[in-house]
């Protein structure tokens, strides 16, 4: 198609998807996951977060948006397949989507009712 990005396989995209975490998934030609959340708060939160990423790094995924879960679909259109923008989008959605303080920072104690489940 547009590129001549190097495109990622099923196989070859293995080790990266497993090394981000979270259950992303090579589906069909595209890097999948759907974040589960508490309720239409949360999923709003997971959304606006997403769009801000995609926004910085022009790259912009398909969402499916529901009151309890969001579906995350990545794929370089240009490129008619996964590329290294999508991993790294993948990466960043998920480090940011997950963040929890964790004690690491004095004073943020983290949401203590409902949020993104695991």
């Amino acid at each position: 198609m547009g590129t001549n990005e190097p495109l990622f396989t099923a196989d070859s995209a293995a080790p990266r998807l497993a090394a981000i975490g979270g259950g992303w998934q090579f589906t069909d030609g595209w890097l999948v996951r759907t974040y589960q959340t508490d309720g239409w708060r949360s999923t709003q939160l997971v959304v606006g977060a997403i769009a801000f990423l995609a926004e910085a790094g022009n790259h912009h995924p398909d969402l499916s948006v529901h009151y309890d879960h969001v579906e995350v679909r990545l794929q370089t259109h240009s490129a008619g397949g996964v590329s290294e923008k999508d991993l790294q989008l993948a990466e960043r959605i998920e480090a940011t989507v997950q963040w929890r303080p964790n004690g690491g920072f004095p004073g943020l104690e983290g949401q203590a009712e409902g949020w993104i489940k695991p």
